[in-house]
């Protein structure tokens, strides 16, 4: 077997170990998809109304209210849920490090990678079913997407490249907590981000500082890339800025994982 085939199977294995453990202990599950689930019917029941008149017409409800905000909030609240999953796989990290499996995992003839890829993985499985639940509930409670099947295939790429440059931040998070408890908190700027960008309510409404704020940090450029793959409109530059800020992300998130795995003692 080569060096590649024999990484691809401890790293199989290592996806079945963390999907055994979601379905074992699903109230984490439970618990992450229910966040955004929450602030999506919260921000769409109550506030709707208001916030909805406001927008005004485009964004493919020309009844304005609850239903046009809804259109307008589903694209954040599908980046929020990414930025949920983040905890759940910062603490699942944290756990494999304390719990002493790893020390045991460096023992065996088995691809030094293939532990955290396995965490990825798993985690991405976990955040991507979330996104469909969560896409479910925002279409029963009034999102009424128009893009075409080329539009919806890009906004799942996007999704996607987008889950896997935060699941990579988030374990290296949960590598440089010192326990769990800690790696529960560290990914709180991760879900605070989102009410700091146009997920909520447009830039043009914030202060001048926070407007500014919102428009040049990385998840503004990916909600409104979101937003127009979805209703439509002029993308211009927010999707290169988008898949930038993710690369970006991702290789500078993989990079120190690597480096924190190989020189953190385990217990």
């Amino acid at each position: 077997m080569t060096a590649l085939a024999a990484a691809t199977a401890d790293t199989a294995t290592m996806l079945r170990r963390r999907l055994r453990h979601l379905i074992r202990y699903p109230s984490l599950t439970v618990a992450l998809i229910g966040l955004p689930v929450v602030f999506l019917l919260l921000f769409v029941y109550v506030f709707g109304g208001t916030l909805g008149a406001g927008l005004g017409s485009g964004m493919g409800s020309a009844s304005g209210g609850r239903a046009e905000y809804a259109d307008y909030l589903m694209p954040g609240i599908v980046v929020f849920t990414i930025c949920a999953g983040a905890q759940g796989t910062a603490i699942s990290v944290a756990m494999d490090m304390t719990s002493g499996i790893i020390a045991r995992f460096r023992t065996m003839a088995i691809a030094r990678s293939c532990v955290l890829t396995g965490h990825v993985l798993g985690s991405m499985v976990q955040t991507l079913l979330g996104e469909a639940v969560v896409l479910g509930v925002a279409i029963a409670v009034g999102a009424r997407p128009t893009a075409g099947a080329a539009d919806w295939l890009t906004a799942a790429g996007l999704v996607v490249l987008a889950t896997l440059a935060l699941t990579w931040l988030s374990v290296a998070l949960g590598l440089a907590s010192k326990s769990v408890e800690s790696a529960s908190n560290t990914p709180q700027l991760l879900i605070l981000l989102p009410f700091l960008s146009s997920a909520f309510v447009p830039t043009d409404s914030l202060p001048a500082w926070m407007r500014w704020f919102a428009e040049h940090q990385p998840f503004t450029p990916l909600i409104e890339s979101l937003r127009h793959l979805l209703y439509g409109g002029p993308l211009g530059s927010d999707l290169a800025v988008a898949v930038g800020w993710c690369v970006g992300i991702m290789l500078l998130a993989w990079a120190w994982a690597r480096t924190l795995y190989a020189r953190r003692p385990v217990r």
